[in-house]
């Protein structure tokens, strides 16, 4: 994978864009500061709210559908499927790093209020939703390079793959916690691309039936 691909970011073009960078460099800083260096337990907590936009997305999406009678063009089944790997994403690690009472009860109090608000911001402006997602997922492939350097220098030791891993993904029988950290990243990069292409389809035609 090359550094651009890996560096890919939107820059924002209008106040709808700006607002969901905003809002995602915020949500960085307290990651950074509650986690500092602990990835694997910053995944944990983060991959419980990243499965939450997908779900919200597919199911009103799926509403929508019905009550326009109208096809949705592939829109929830490509939601759904990122809901379903971003929880994978989150048993894995949790297999990794055992998450602590603590943070545990933050995984509470977070997913509780952030599904309440992507569920009103999508209802609202799912446009603006999907910019949220796509910048989130930016800094999610940021942290999981993260991640892979500091398994690459000895910080993080490169232990073996949990076996829910190797069976999800199909790695090889003896692949190690940077295997895993590869093939996650590359799908976060994929999630980022999604969502930001649908944004910019709802910017391009915001009379499409995605966008009521």
């Amino acid at each position: 994978m090359s550094d651009s691909e890996l560096q890919s970011h939107h820059e924002p073009e209008d106040f709808s864009d700006r607002l969901a960078l905003a809002f995602t460099k915020f949500a960085r800083f307290f990651a950074d500061t509650f986690f500092a260096g602990r990835y694997g337990h910053r995944a944990v907590v983060l991959e419980t709210i990243a499965a939450v936009p997908g779900m919200v997305g597919g199911a009103l999406q799926h509403l929508r559908s019905l009550r326009r009678m109208e096809s949705d063009n592939g829109w929830i089944s490509t939601l759904l499927d990122e809901a379903e790997n971003e929880r994978m994403h989150l048993m894995t690690f949790v297999e990794i790093s055992k998450p602590t009472f603590l943070e545990r009860l933050l995984i509470l109090f977070a997913q509780g209020a952030f599904f309440n608000g992507f569920f009103l911001l999508y209802i609202l402006s799912p446009r603006t939703a999907h910019r949220v997602v796509g910048y989130f997922e930016e800094e999610a492939v940021i942290s999981y390079t993260e991640y892979l350097d500091h398994v690459d220098r000895g910080i993080d030791p490169n232990r073996p793959a949990p076996q829910i891993a190797i069976d999800y993904w199909k790695l090889k029988p003896d692949a190690t916690l940077r295997d895993v950290i590869i093939v996650v990243r590359a799908d976060e990069q994929h999630h980022r691309d999604v969502n930001h292409e649908f944004a910019d389809e709802l910017t391009v035609d915001k009379d499409a039936p995605h966008a009521k």
